[in-house]
């Protein structure tokens, strides 16, 4: 059975739609063009794209069906032809705060793959090129560092994956292992905990328990060279008596800081949306939303108003705190009420603020029918107000925050690890940090050694290929970590065509909404040769389109008229813009 030539429509009666019957030809660039509010979008998007994602949507099973909902219907009597749509709007661009232009086109994806595969791994504290580490070396650090300390040497079978791992535990025991530690609780293997399917876990297997002594440094080196084995290059310690757990790396270490290991490179760990790759300090976002201390407290006021977080009932929003408790705790700092804050000594001001352990307040709490008087030290006022919005996330208090730029990262989102990782001497934040036009004609250049042509190859075609078309289209400012939320409609347009572009799928109908919007005149041929490239291979592409350029570029016109409202909904014209120009009933044509 051959596929079929033409988009048909039947009876489209959305919106203002009078009984719209059009036949399209597929694998073309058609655009639906017409005043304002004449219908165009109704048939393109309401009906066209409604009708094919539906259909794609019943084509799945039923399990998968219960996840996604149902489609409603659109009112047509029958689309016949159409393949699976793909929108492209000004709205659909992600508005998610971790959203970036390199994640929307894919680009930020082939980077981490890139570094995973070709990057250079450094000490993130002394900056040296981590190498092999010999099992000697790790004993030689431990006895210089943690002498006379107790500890298990952990042999990481599991680090961070979802599974059961009921079989890894089995063989662990008829290997002979006894004990294991699986998300940090000790276990006997005889007695193996059931593993939620799909959580991440970590199993270790404890390889010996001693205490750290250079003489018996055999035995601690056996056991070590056993834990890195099991852990294909990773070992870890426990210290029971208190300390912090170690990781060592024999493959990746840093022979000035051996302690410090380096985790395999792959893909997750330059992803500022996993745990592996995310900045501690703000999980991945560059920025910190806290309390300004400035806000919480105006030091320019006298001290019995200078608090500037109470509401309008003189009292802390859900805290058991108000005005008379605060001049309770002025009283019993000591300190000059009628005074102006910033005239007050500095530590004075420091444990009115952040607090003071020592001093122990007796406060009244109104219970009611009843007056209740507790004890507590005093806490500060800013770790009060941090609490109350920690339990309660009142909004009146947001006016007292402020967004701020990360001092762990310093905005890069990524943890000191991901940032000590090199290619060609950047790291990847270098990358991500680019304009667009820095990207393309730092990629342009790039050689390839022999050695990392192979793995490298293919990664820089389909790197090459995103930026180029984000080139075409304009939109060389753009840097890679610019967020997508402070995208325009036209620019989050562009960017999605480039993913779509990039993907290079065939067989599907893309639905596009005036793409040329915020477009330079210089810049909107470019646009159009993105479109056309789509076309050329083997897609179906509808634009609702005002553009003049774009509509005689096009290989249909389907023009809707001849008003807006009710004065629109009917089909004025359908073929080659030639036959177009030709119709005497056309608005557009006019």
């Amino acid at each position: 059975m051959s596929a079929p030539t033409q988009i048909t429509i039947r009876g489209a009666c959305e919106h203002n739609l009078d009984n719209i019957d059009v036949d399209l030809p597929r694998n073309a660039l058609v655009v639906f063009t017409g005043v304002s509010g004449s219908g165009k979008s109704s048939l393109a998007f309401d009906t066209i794209y409604q009708e094919g994602q539906r259909r794609f949507m019943e084509s799945l099973s039923s399990y998968a069906r219960q996840f996604l909902g149902q489609m409603e219907r659109p009112r047509v009597e029958r689309v016949d032809g159409v393949s699976p749509t793909l929108s492209i709007d000004q709205k659909t661009v992600n508005r998610n705060p971790r959203s970036t232009v390199g994640t929307v086109t894919d680009l930020y994806d082939h980077l981490r793959l890139l570094m995973a595969r070709l990057g250079t791994p450094h000490c993130p504290v002394c900056g040296t090129e981590v190498s092999r580490l010999a099992v000697d070396q790790v004993v030689d650090d431990l006895i210089d560092t943690c002498a006379g300390q107790r500890a298990l040497v952990l042999g990481p079978v599991v680090r961070d994956r979802k599974g059961e791992y009921r079989k890894e535990m089995a063989d662990l025991l008829q290997d002979g292992w006894l004990r294991a530690r699986i998300d940090g609780v000790m276990v006997e293997l005889s007695e193996p905990p059931t593993l939620a399917r799909y959580e991440k876990h970590t199993l270790e297997v404890v390889v010996d328990r001693l205490r750290i002594d250079g003489s018996d440094r055999d035995r601690l080196a056996e056991a070590l060279e056993t834990a890195s084995r099991l852990g294909l290059g990773t070992l870890g310690l426990h210290f029971p008596d208190g300390g912090d757990d170690r990781v060592y790396s024999t493959e990746r270490g840093c022979p000035n800081h051996p302690q410090v290991s380096i985790p395999e490179l792959e893909p997750r760990l330059f992803s500022f949306n996993a745990p592996q790759g995310a900045c501690g300090g703000c999980n991945g976002l560059g920025v910190i939303e806290a309390f300004d201390v400035d806000l919480v407290v105006d030091r320019n006021q006298k001290g019995s108003d200078c608090y500037q977080c109470f509401n309008a009932d003189d009292k802390l929003p859900f805290a058991h705190f108000n005005r008379g408790q605060f001049d309770q705790v002025l009283g019993a700092l000591k300190a000059p009420k009628r005074k102006k804050v910033a005239d007050w000594p500095l530590a004075l001001q420091e444990r009115l603020i952040f607090g003071d352990p020592e001093l122990i307040l007796k406060l009244e709490i109104d219970r009611g029918a009843r007056t209740e008087v507790r004890e507590r030290p005093w806490r500060g006022l800013l770790p009060m107000v941090e609490m109350v919005w920690e339990y309660t996330g009142h909004t009146p208090l947001e006016k007292f925050r402020e967004r701020r730029t990360c001092e762990d990262c310093g905005g890069l989102r990524l943890n000191p690890v991901a940032q000590a990782v090199t290619f060609r001497g950047r790291p990847i934040t270098d990358f991500s940090g680019m304009s667009v036009a820095q990207a393309h004609d730092f990629f342009a250049e790039l050689v390839l050694d022999d050695t990392e042509r192979d793995v490298g190859e293919q990664l820089l075609v389909e790197i090459r290929e995103r930026l180029s078309f984000l080139y075409r289209v304009g939109l060389t400012y753009l840097t890679l970590d610019r967020s997508a939320a402070s995208l325009s409609g036209g620019e989050a347009q562009r960017i999605r065509l480039a993913a779509q572009v990039g993907s290079a799928l065939e067989g599907v109908t893309y639905v596009l909404d005036e793409p040329s919007i915020g477009l330079h005149s210089r810049d909107n041929r470019r646009l159009l040769d993105a479109l056309i490239r789509l076309r050329d291979r083997g897609n179906s592409v509808l634009v609702v389109e005002h553009d003049e350029e774009t509509i005689l570029a096009a290989d249909w016109v389907v023009d809707i008229g001849p008003g807006a409202g009710r004065e629109g909904g009917r089909l004025m014209a359908s073929g080659p813009p030639a036959e177009l120009m030709r119709s005497a009933e056309s608005v557009t044509a006019a």
